[in-house]
């Protein structure tokens, strides 16, 4: 194999771990999200994650994450708007970012 070769297999690999690295960044995210809605609601226990686990199916319905933000909106009946729930969101995201990449190590 040649040198380009092996650099563009280097490249793909990575992009493929990058990409793997994002996907479960933001399932753990959406996890996140979930338990503290869960929270919100008075949710507790396996309650609470049988709940999150609804949120990170959630996000399957469509590309991008504004389907996670209208069923925590809606399953939130009024206790927190679409912003506060982007807002947790991108609060969310490093933290979820820096457990996998931990994890990973």
């Amino acid at each position: 194999m040649s040198t380009f070769d092996d650099r563009e297999n280097a490249f793909e690999n990575k992009f493929a771990h990058d990409e793997e690295m994002q996907f479960k960044a933001v399932a753990r995210r959406n996890k996140m999200v979930g338990l503290w809605a869960a929270e919100l609601m008075g949710k507790s226990g396996a309650d609470a994650d049988e709940y999150a686990k609804t949120v990170v199916l959630s996000d399957f319905e469509e590309a991008g994450h504004e389907d996670v933000v209208r069923k925590v909106e809606a399953d939130l009946n009024g206790i927190a708007d679409a912003d506060a729930i982007r807002a947790k969101m991108a609060e969310l995201l490093p933290e979820a970012q820096a457990q996998i990449m931990s994890e990973a190590d």
